[in-house]
């Protein structure tokens, strides 16, 4: 396991600590129905370095990830970025990603554990391409700042910059001797308003504490990753590794309206894809879904319609201010609409719509 950076701060935080893909995280540090109601009333702040960060350099960088991915690239101009995905020559996910365009280079922030696997994919086609992959993800630490209140408790960093209003979109937000230089980006991670910090990574326990100061001035204050996945699973939306893996097909994972583009150029993959949008359509797709029963369902476990089984769970969570069980799966196109719900071991389920 890698050991998380900035491990005594954030233990001086009172935090605990497992692991995720083979990184060490902050598990919480507070209660979890506080650290949830932080996320979905107010602000919480998230260490997210260990994510996977790489850079593209050179002067074909735009060019050749707009080659690599599904989404459309050559339409952003410096300070834009998108999401998107990368898939193989079946059209399955091999990683998705948030693409940043910055003054100098194309920042790409993904799961963690995946920059060796994405920096060889990409290497591999690098043929006569002005083009250099690079691994950043030791020089620039990662903070998530989500929530109602994340816009206000921002302001009160005084960073000398509006936070950019648009999706993706990000500013140059300080070059100071201490901090160093720091980019803003407009990112809802949970449906809510949300922004990413990217900072030297010496810089970030200061940036942390400033962050916890001005979102305890909005009611908020530290969360770690279980608070974060449960909203994450209440919000509806999907975790590559655990709710994609490279045995689904990109549609199949509900992020066909955000990643893919089906009127850019060519791209490894897009010849399935535009061919299953325009002909037909996939035998499964990832839903919402409401849990009931005396058991607490886990990750793996079927569900059934009758004998018949409909699909499986992917994420399973407990909210911890309600006490509600949530879980994220795949259901078979012919029981997408079944009234009656699904019954599993233990567990009942019914489709519902994300929050």
């Amino acid at each position: 396991m890698k050991a998380l950076e900035h491990h005594e701060f954030h233990t001086g935080l009172n935090a605990t600590f497992g692991e995720l893909d083979g990184f060490e995280i902050v598990i919480q540090y507070d209660a979890p129905e506080l650290e949830f109601a932080r996320l979905t009333a107010s602000v919480g702040v998230i260490d997210l370095s260990p994510r996977g960060r790489v850079c593209l350099l050179g002067e074909d960088r735009v060019k050749f990830l707009h080659g690599q991915v599904t989404n459309d690239v050559n339409r952003l101009q410096t300070g834009q970025g998108c999401y998107s995905a990368i898939t193989d020559n079946k059209g399955r996910i091999q990683s998705d990603l948030n693409i940043h365009l910055l003054e100098n280079e194309i920042l790409l922030d993904f799961e963690p554990g995946l920059t060796a696997m994405l920096t060889e994919r990409l290497e591999r086609f690098i043929v006569a391409d002005d083009v250099e992959v690079c691994d950043v993800a030791e020089a620039f630490g990662l903070i998530s700042i989500q929530g109602p209140n994340s816009e206000p408790a921002l302001n009160r960093l005084d960073l000398g910059v509006a936070p950019p209003a648009d999706l993706h979109h990000a500013v140059t937000a300080v070059e100071h001797d201490t901090l160093g230089q720091l980019y803003l980006v407009y990112l809802p991670r949970l449906n809510s308003p949300g922004f990413d910090l990217y900072a030297p990574m010496n810089a970030v326990p200061a940036i942390f504490d400033k962050l916890i100061s001005a979102a305890k001035d909005e009611d908020g204050g530290p969360v770690g990753w279980n608070a974060f996945d449960a909203a994450r699973i209440a919000a509806g939306i999907p975790r590559f590794g655990q709710d994609m893996t490279p045995a689904n097909l990109a549609p199949e994972a509900g992020i066909e309206d955000r990643a893919i583009s089906y009127s850019k150029g060519c791209y490894i993959g897009q010849e399935i894809l535009n061919r299953l949008h325009n002909f037909a359509q996939v035998n499964k797709s990832l839903q919402r879904l409401a849990i009931s029963g005396d058991r607490r369902p886990e990750t793996g476990d079927a569900i059934f319609v009758g004998e018949k089984k409909a699909g499986s769970l992917t994420s399973v969570t407990t909210l911890p201010t309600t006490g509600e069980r949530l879980a994220l799966g795949y259901v078979r196109k012919e029981f997408a609409n079944a009234e009656t719900g699904f019954n599993g071991k233990g567990f009942t389920a019914k489709i519902i719509q994300p929050t």
